[in-house]
């Protein structure tokens, strides 16, 4: 756990800092961060989901996997998250926590950190070493990746970054405490299957940064369950063959 409790600490540090230079970040200029900002997201998502579908064989050849699964995990889990009104339910609960405290823009600071930190290889490996192995190093490195665009995110989104600390904090130290049961199931093809579509969320956070359109990103969450769902009943399948 010690690993999780440093990157959250990393993330609402990160966010203070950020708080402080909004003040003197204008109007125009913010604009600019976000767009920049959004091209760093996109790239960041295009090259998780490169990394995790396609692999270069020893002949130098480039082959992909779970093409297929992917664009399932994609429209399944949307169809899900569209029936749950999970976006809207998030927003309402992030504006509730806007008017109670005053903190404008905390929804879509909150929502699109959370995402951001939770979403990744290194969250589950690291978490997985620090339960198994009380070997936080992936951990301490995420946490100073983590930290440096908290500090962005807080200077151009605001304040909710600071709270996305805490799904953080839930997410790898449930990894962490469970990491004996989870390691077998978290391990190989899945954790790239899951990592693929966690990419590919971010993607879309890229692009919603850019303004190009809008996506509720919060409703596609139901799509990185679906390769879990997947890795069970596989088996079925093939024994029932």
């Amino acid at each position: 756990m010690t690993g999780t409790l440093v990157n959250a600490a990393a993330i609402a540090a990160g966010g203070c800092v950020g708080l402080l230079l909004k003040k003197g970040v204008k109007g125009s200029h913010q604009d600019s961060i976000n767009k920049a900002l959004g091209v760093a997201v996109l790239v960041l998502g295009l090259n998780g989901v490169i990394s995790s579908m396609f692999t270069v064989n020893a002949d130098g050849t480039l082959a992909s996997s779970g093409e297929l699964l992917l664009i399932i995990s994609l429209v399944l889990g949307t169809l899900a998250g569209e029936a749950l009104r999970i976006d809207d339910r998030l927003n309402g609960l992030s504006g509730l926590v806007e008017r109670r405290l005053h903190l404008s823009g905390f929804a879509q600071s909150f929502v699109n950190g959370a995402l951001i930190y939770c979403v990744g290889a290194m969250a589950i490996i690291g978490a997985l070493n620090d339960g198994l192995r009380g070997d936080a190093s992936v951990l301490y490195i995420k946490s100073l990746l983590d930290g440096i665009s908290s500090v962005v995110l807080g200077a151009t989104l605001g304040p909710g970054v600071i709270f996305a600390a805490l799904p953080v904090l839930v997410y790898q130290g449930s990894i962490s405490l469970l990491a004996g049961a989870l390691e077998p199931f978290l391990a190989g093809e899945l954790l790239g299957q899951i990592c693929g579509v966690g990419y590919c969320l971010v993607l879309c956070i890229g692009i919603n940064f850019l303004g190009m359109t809008k996506i509720k990103t919060a409703n596609m969450l139901p799509a990185l369950l679906v390769p879990v769902l997947w890795s069970f009943l596989q088996p079925l399948f093939r024994g029932a063959a």
